[in-house]
């Protein structure tokens, strides 16, 4: 995937080395909000930290062809889209997001997620996409549900976080569906 204008200011662009200082800096000035819903953000306190994750997902993208991509309004980092390892042999994958401090609520992820699902199910030719998300996360859960996703049931004490175990939600979609809803 290359660099994708989700409009005329806002763009997704892969994850590459150069990142690491504005993702750090993204995550520092998060960390409250960011902490409830994502059990990394506590151990990611150091650069180095965000420097081995744009490592691994590197590495992971010339493996199996996964992808880690930020989204930037007018040059700034505003957060992460991603998809987990792909599993090709039943041709499936998960994407996971987030948005930095200040960047909520402007339909951003909704497009960045719009363009992953794309991509996912037409050009990698994938048979299924999933989200999972917290079920007390709603903004998280509008994502997959204004796409069309169905939920399809919730996971039990699913992730462990500061505040102690989480429910998910876990939303598919499949690409014959998708297909239906372009």
């Amino acid at each position: 995937m290359f660099t994708y204008a989700l409009d005329e200011r806002t763009v997704l662009r892969p994850l590459t080395k150069e990142h690491v200082q504005p993702l750090f800096e993204l995550i520092e000035m998060s960390r409250d909000r960011l902490r409830q819903w994502l059990p990394w953000v506590d151990s990611t306190t150091e650069i180095s930290h965000t420097e081995q994750f744009v490592q691994g997902a590197l590495k992971q993208a010339a493996e199996n062809g996964s992808l880690t991509a930020g989204i930037w309004i007018d040059n700034e980092l505003a957060g992460i889209i991603s998809y987990h390892e792909i599993d090709w042999t039943h041709r499936s994958v998960s994407i996971g997001y987030w948005l930095g401090h200040g960047y909520e609520g402007q339909g951003l992820m909704t497009s960045a997620c719009r363009v992953f699902v794309e991509y996912a199910l037409m050009e990698l030719d994938l048979h299924r996409v999933e989200i999972r998300s917290a079920t007390t996360n709603r903004r998280s859960r509008g994502i997959p549900e204004r796409l069309g996703f169905v939920l399809e049931g919730i996971v039990r004490e699913a992730e462990l976080l500061p505040d102690g175990y989480m429910n998910h939600a876990v939303y598919g979609m499949l690409q014959n569906e998708w297909k239906q809803l372009r």
